[in-house]
């Protein structure tokens, strides 16, 4: 095993006088399944493709796109892991102090709209040459959009960087459907998980608001979110059509999902499972901490949460890997030199998903207006923890593996309709001292708005947990993740946060403000004040002083929160609270 050509001595080394794909990438070069970049191009050279690659080539030099030479077939683009405005400012829109998908040190950075910096580098050298974007920043920009740092709506990303075709989703089956058509000098069009900029439109086409009209009218936004939310579908899912001046971006449906053995083919491919050599100087990859040890069980989630974008990236349909794949990767992780007897996580999106969808999904595609977990669990969902269970069993067995954890989140709304026993394994053998799940808020109202459960439920769950550890004899805590800021937070809504803490006498060290990114429900919510599903209005905190007010009465213990806490809770009549913090 080798990495792919990163310069000519590479290619030399292979063989090769020219490729058939640049790859340029805004993450360094990391061969590992959990990065876009090394899926794709290893699923492009199992198929017998040349693929070299770019990352994070110096913007002020555009000359690097050919320090490999004019590749045959294409240039394909990605802005990495993150959309880059995530990877390099915070919610609070500061300049991100470190970048873990970047060395540590070095000149390597990955720019701000670096899908539209990226291509125009290329326009400058190959003006003839297809591009080819894709990613997250990609799929969850194809459509017109609000960008949270410009405060405006931008167009699709297709019309900004002139890209010749846009793929979105995990784009496995997609990119090589490109390649072929590529080789075989065969028109770009009509292909799933894609999109184009066209001058004309099917007959059968979803038109949506254009880009003019979503721009000037938030309603209009709001009806075009929806519209483009229920066609998400492989199944169900029509071909969307939005205008951008006398051009229309033409959508087709997300691809369809990977079988078992389609997975398996992807995660069995030969990766190196680290980063590139080039990094060892600059100081690594901080990155591939957390993942070189960690495996992919399955993708998708049918959770629904409001605030997330899985729906337009992986979608709601799982797909899974066999057994035999995954303790097969355990064995590749326990067998490396450096491993020190810890899987760090078996998990997707959501751990406790893998198994788990009704029968009907494959056939009908998921239910349109309906979501699997809220406002209930719905009773059409087969639950069975035992298959995953097992897997996490069979890998503890490996030899050299001491422990392995699921540091995945886990849906305990989901895991409460099961019998005990996975509850009581994860707990035995897969946590490291706490768990840590997500209710997200204690307000019924904002958890609507989000899309999630009742509190009750994390209660119910917290309840049993406890029963469970005290049986068991083992010390370990649970660790409730929260958002502050989301549309719809009322003032009174945070203070039932703060009640909720104090009763639970537990304070976070760490809570998430509400981060509004492209391609969910909820930052439609916070742009436009309008539920996109229900069109009902929401009123939406904004500016520094309610994000401050938010966190305080969250994080009422910290010193610097403190007086403003007690400020806002005495201006809400609420002194009970007051004297409850006091004896904090």
């Amino acid at each position: 095993m080798t990495f792919l050509p990163v310069n000519k001595e590479d290619m030399a080394k292979r063989g090769w006088e020219q490729l058939d794909f640049l790859y340029i990438t805004g993450d360094a070069y990391v061969d590992h399944p959990s990065f876009g970049h090394g899926i794709i191009s290893r699923v492009l050279e199992s198929y017998g493709y040349k693929v070299g690659i770019l990352a994070q080539p110096d913007v002020k030099t555009p000359s690097l796109i050919s320090s490999m030479g004019k590749p045959k077939l294409g240039i394909l683009v990605s802005a990495g892991v993150l959309d880059s405005m995530v990877n390099n400012y915070t919610a609070s829109k500061k300049h991100r102090r470190i970048d873990r998908y970047s060395p540590l040190s070095g000149p390597y950075k990955k720019p701000d709209r670096a899908l539209i910096v990226y291509c125009n580098m290329i326009k400058q050298v190959y003006k003839d040459l297809p591009i080819i974007i894709g990613g997250i920043e990609a799929g969850l920009r194809r459509f017109a959009h609000y960008d949270y740092w410009s405060n405006k709506v931008r167009r699709s990303i297709i019309f900004d960087t002139r890209a010749d075709l846009l793929i979105y989703g995990m784009g496995e089956k997609t990119i090589i459907e490109v390649a072929n058509r590529l080789k075989d000098e065969k028109p770009l069009t009509n292909i799933r998980s894609t999109a184009i900029i066209t001058k004309t439109i099917p007959d059968d086409a979803l038109v949506i608001p254009s880009y003019e009209q979503v721009k000037e009218n938030k309603q209009e936004f709001a009806k075009a979110f929806s519209m483009v939310y229920y066609e998400q579908d492989p199944y169900l899912g029509k071909i969307i059509a939005q205008a951008h001046g006398d051009r229309f971006l033409l959508n087709f449906p997300p691809n369809y999902p990977l079988s078992d053995d389609e997975m398996d083919k992807v995660y069995d491919l030969p990766y190196e499972r680290k980063y590139h050599p080039m990094y060892e100087p600059l100081g690594g990859i901080k990155a591939i901490e957390e993942v070189k040890t960690s495996i992919t069980s399955h993708r998708g989630c049918f959770g629904g949460c409001h605030f997330c974008s899985i729906v337009f990236h992986q979608g709601r349909i799982i797909q899974k890997r066999s057994r035999k794949s995954i303790l097969a990767e355990g064995e590749k992780i326990s067998k490396a030199n450096d491993f020190k007897g810890y899987i760090n996580d078996v998990g997707g999106p959501t751990a406790n998903f893998r198994n788990a969808y009704c029968t009907s999904t494959k056939q009908k595609g998921m239910c349109r207006h309906k979501q699997c977990l809220y406002p209930t669990v719905c009773k059409n969902l087969k639950i069975d923890h035992s298959e995953y269970l097992s897997v996490l069993t069979e890998l503890r067995k490996l030899e050299g593996v001491k422990k392995v954890f699921v540091k995945s989140g886990i849906r305990y709304d989901y895991l409460l309709k099961d019998n005990d026993r996975f509850l009581e394994e994860l707990c035995k053998h897969h946590i490291s001292g706490q768990l840590k799940v997500a209710p997200e808020h204690a307000s019924t109202h904002v958890l609507d708005l989000m899309g999630k459960p009742s509190i009750k439920e994390y209660l119910i769950f917290k309840e049993k947990y406890e029963k469970i550890n005290k049986r068991i004899q083992k010390k370990q805590y649970l660790i409730p993740y929260l958002i502050s800021g989301h549309p719809g937070e009322s003032i009174k809504d945070c203070i039932e946060v703060t009640e909720f803490l104090l009763n639970q006498r537990f304070i976070p060290d760490q809570i998430q403000d509400f981060y509004p990114t492209p391609g969910t429900v909820s930052t439609c919510m916070y742009y436009t004040g309008i539920h996109p599903l229900t069109s009902k209005k929401v009123v939406v905190p904004k500016g520094e002083q309610q994000r401050k007010i938010r966190r305080a009465l969250i994080q009422f213990n910290h010193p610097a929160n403190r007086r403003l806490a007690r400020s806002v809770l005495i201006s809400e009549h609420r002194d009970d609270l007051v004297k409850r913090i006091n004896r904090k």
